[in-house]
């Protein structure tokens, strides 16, 4: 028999003040009341809104803290379990109940006592750590030597470029604040484009009409 899978998620708001109470063995009961609204297009296409109510239990040290701090009207995200149980009212009959078993509970607004503009603050940040800056510039074109390349972590002095006559030292492992060793010399000075040949093909451009 394949395993099966029973989850819930909810996002809404107490009806109530939440209810704390204790069992016989001293463990703590919270008993919550959530409402949660969605809206839908009926077949007159209106939209219109539908209330459902969640009966969701909190078990033990976390309940007797969200008792503390939540009061009517909180919203709370909550992630649990279905949990269906049955007993017997004072006139003998069977009656069952289904109830959300509280695995997760987030704080999603206001609190008990917290006034109706309180920030909750900004939301988490994920990004990485800042990058680091990269090698440096390359120097002018006719430069005697050649200039130090920047280091791996971002040297603040220009690299050599074109045309250095003598060649730079091997680059080193830049700080954060200082540039790294000097990069290889480059070589002479390029020669300057001599630009297109002459048109020779009564119109062609020579260019490469293939995509890439």
């Amino acid at each position: 028999m394949a395993e099966g899978f029973n989850r819930v998620m909810l996002l809404g708001n107490l009806g109530s003040d939440p209810e704390l109470r204790f069992t016989q063995g001293g463990q703590a009961v919270l008993n919550l009341r959530l409402a949660t609204t969605e809206s839908y297009l009926d077949k007159d296409k209106v939209r219109r809104e539908r209330t459902d109510w969640h009966n969701v239990v909190v078990w033990g040290k976390r309940g007797e803290a969200l008792a503390k701090i939540l009061g009517k009207g909180s919203s709370l995200f909550i992630e649990g379990s279905l949990r269906t149980s049955s007993y017997d009212d004072r006139d003998g009959n069977k009656r069952y109940k289904t109830e959300v078993i509280a695995n997760n509970v987030i704080l999603a607004g206001r609190g008990r006592g917290a006034p109706a503009g309180d920030d909750m603050g900004p939301p988490a940040d994920f990004s990485g750590p800042p990058a680091r800056g990269g090698g440096g510039g390359g120097g002018d074109y006719g430069d005697f030597s050649g200039g130090g390349g920047g280091g791996s972590g971002g040297g603040s002095r220009g690299g050599g470029g074109y045309g250095g006559s003598r060649g730079g030292g091997g680059g080193g492992g830049g700080g954060t604040n200082r540039g790294g060793g000097g990069g290889g010399g480059g070589a002479g000075r390029p020669a300057p484009d001599p630009g297109p040949p002459p048109d020779d093909f009564g119109g062609y451009d020579g260019g490469d009409d293939i995509p890439f």
